[in-house]
């Protein structure tokens, strides 16, 4: 084995051993979301020539937007790193709360302003942002630039 291998074996030892310590509030903030009966929560994104799908966690918060959807919204740009979408109504804020590993291709709802936040460059959390899922090919799509209808939508 070579040592990359060996380092990357421990990591991921190392990685799965930590997450089993959390306790599982945490872990179920990290999951990715079901609904009722068991089956993985996914997205469908529409907007410009872009087409893309994102896994939700399994939160209250992603619980509520899937409550609402379909959704017929406006993305657009938002500072250097994002694209925003106002939501129709606020979503719950229940069991909210710091969370790490942010990346980009992450897909969160920022609370105070009641809007859907998808991340294309690098970002900090900060106080009312809820990560909703990630983006399941990455960010690519969110560089395309402008205002533009945007649905959203369960993906059957």
């Amino acid at each position: 084995m070579t040592r990359a291998a060996v380092w990357l074996s421990r990591r991921t030892l190392l990685a799965g051993a930590a997450s089993l310590a959390l306790p599982s509030s945490v872990r179920s903030q990290t999951d990715a979301a079901t609904d009722r009966k068991g089956a993985t929560m996914r997205l469908r994104f529409i907007f410009g020539d872009q087409d893309f799908t994102a896994t939700l966690e399994d939160n209250p918060s992603a619980h509520d937007l899937v409550s609402i959807l379909p959704l017929d919204l406006t993305i657009d740009d938002y500072s250097t790193n994002e694209k925003i979408a106002y939501l129709p109504r606020k979503l719950t804020e229940e069991g909210s709360g710091r969370f790490g590993n942010e990346a980009t291709g992450d897909l969160c709802y920022y609370a105070p302003w009641g809007n859907l936040a998808m991340f294309h460059g690098p970002y900090r959390w900060s106080r009312g942002l809820i990560r909703l899922g990630r983006l399941d090919q990455g960010p690519a799509p969110l560089l395309t630039r402008g205002e533009h209808p945007l649905r959203v939508e369960m993906l059957s």
